[in-house]
């Protein structure tokens, strides 16, 4: 019997989630992101949980910003 599909998963499922992504994280460097609190997690008792989505969301590629953008005033001495 299964359980049932839930937010929470152990740091070895989450493990499993960033491997299938091609991306290896241990379980001992996702305790150490929930220690230092770059992780949202839960402990009710030994194991360790956190947040599906959070994962997910890790995963997911940032937007690019061209440095342009961000400031022109610095970059106005390039042009000549």
């Amino acid at each position: 019997m299964s359980r049932p599909v839930t937010d929470w998963i152990t740091l070895a499922e989450a493990a499993e989630i960033f491997a299938a992504s091609g991306v290896s994280i241990s379980r001992a460097t996702l305790a150490r992101w929930v220690k230092a609190g770059r992780l949202q997690s839960i402990r009710p008792g030994r194991r360790i949980f956190v947040r599906r989505a959070q994962i997910r969301h890790m995963l997911k590629p940032r937007a690019s910003v061209a440095a342009r953008d961000v400031q022109p005033a610095l970059f106005a001495d390039w042009d000549g």
